[in-house]
């Protein structure tokens, strides 16, 4: 057998390597076991998910990097040679920390990765996926072979430690309603929180402004452009004409977001049938383009018309919608945030519910109680404001959730 000529992969390793900086890492790097045998890393494009990976290599092998390997499975190698024949070829040279970078491009990857386990079971793989993916662990069995982690957008917490402004800590949200004004006194003690706030309204959930800078927006609208064009035909079997309906669909929607949905009407405007409709919504919420607030608790399984769609977070109103309405960027910024800690359902009797447990309203400063004044465990979420009082509690301080 020919030896398989890796220059082309090593190149990109190494370049990776010598562009990845490790003065910011992310808090689920510390919440991720290493030790795992296959590890996954799952969440939308944009987020940092190829940086973790880089950076573990370099935390882990310093001055060794020849014993680890990182590749992208839309590399072009990959169309004359196989991930086995890689993996054949490092276990012969005794290399077995292979880091694995959109393994959704790669068909058949889960059945593969399940050779590998079988095959070279001192192989240790970290691999990373689209947020789109559903594991189907029918077709091979990887719920005992492997521990699966999911990586969003940063929170504003971790905004302004990434900007170098402070480090503060999160905290769980019964402390965070309890304690709020002590909180938001210690914090708005040490910095100017209400500008850093907006900032990372506009440009702070996605760790590749910093290096976009004024093209920051650009980037994020073809970043959108390359998730329906490229990582959906990777996850579900769409025709080009469905992808043209999942623009259009996407458009639509942040033109009038919070969008009520008309099923039946939005499916006219994107000449398809109901069920399609429900299914791309479902799909973009999936992708974290889309959060659908639903009466009950969401599931991909059960696609029911939700009751309010809203984007996936604030920076995306800013790229994809016109003169943005600040009263929709609260709320954006708001379920971003909560639905990082549990399931955001809709309320006849307030804007939104965490965990079937806290009622929520969102506002402006001069936001009243009078629609949930008599409810237990009601909260209003106010904007334009440093320290709240009672049940009324900063906008801003939502960021430190997590």
């Amino acid at each position: 057998m020919a030896e398989l000529n890796t220059d082309i992969l090593y190149e990109a390793y190494y370049s990776r390597i010598a562009q990845t900086p490790t003065d910011f890492v992310r808090p689920l790097y510390y919440e991720i076991n290493w030790e795992s045998d296959i590890i996954g890393i799952m969440g939308p494009r944009g987020v940092g998910k190829t940086t973790m990976l880089v950076q573990r290599i370099k935390l882990q092998f310093a001055d060794r990097y020849e014993q680890a390997l990182y590749v992208s499975l839309d590399n072009l190698w990959f169309n004359s040679n196989t991930l086995i024949d890689l993996v054949r070829y490092l276990d012969m040279r005794g290399i077995r920390n292979l880091f694995l970078d959109e393994v959704h491009k790669y068909k058949n990857w889960v059945q593969t990765l399940k050779n590998i386990s079988d095959i070279y079971p001192r192989m240790r793989i970290v691999y990373t996926g689209s947020s789109m993916l559903e594991i189907d662990y029918s077709r091979a069995d990887m719920s005992r072979r492997q521990t699966l982690y999911t990586m969003t957008g940063m929170s504003f917490r971790e905004y302004l430690a990434y900007e170098g402004i402070a480090i503060f800590p999160s905290f769980p949200i019964e402390e965070l309603l309890s304690r709020h004004i002590s909180i938001a006194l210690d914090i708005t003690g040490q910095t100017d929180i209400m500008g850093h706030f907006y900032a990372y309204l506009h440009h702070g959930y996605y760790p590749f402004y910093k290096i976009a800078k004024k093209d920051y927006l650009l980037r994020l609208r073809e970043t959108v452009k390359t998730v329906i064009d490229n990582d959906v035909p990777a996850v579900e079997n769409f025709e080009f004409e469905t992808l043209d309906k999942i623009k259009k669909m996407l458009m639509i929607i942040a033109a009038q977001v919070p969008f009520v949905p008309n099923i039946n009407n939005l499916s006219e405007e994107i000449a398809t049938n109901r069920n399609q409709a429900l299914k791309i919504l479902y799909l973009l919420d999936k992708a974290k383009l889309l959060f659908l607030v639903t009466e009950k608790e969401k599931s991909y399984h059960s696609l029911v018309k939700p009751e309010k769609i809203l984007l996936g977070n604030s920076n995306l109103m800013y790229a994809l919608a016109t003169n943005p309405e600040i009263g929709t960027v609260r709320e954006t910024f708001f379920v971003s945030q909560l639905a990082e800690i549990g399931s955001v359902t809709s309320s006849s009797k307030g804007d939104y519910v965490l965990d079937g447990k806290y009622l929520f309203e969102v506002g402006g400063a001069r936001k009243s109680f009078n629609q949930i004044k008599d409810i237990p465990q009601s909260y209003l979420a106010i904007d334009d404001t440093l320290v709240g009082r009672g049940n009324k509690i900063p906008l801003w301080l939502f960021g430190f959730l997590k």
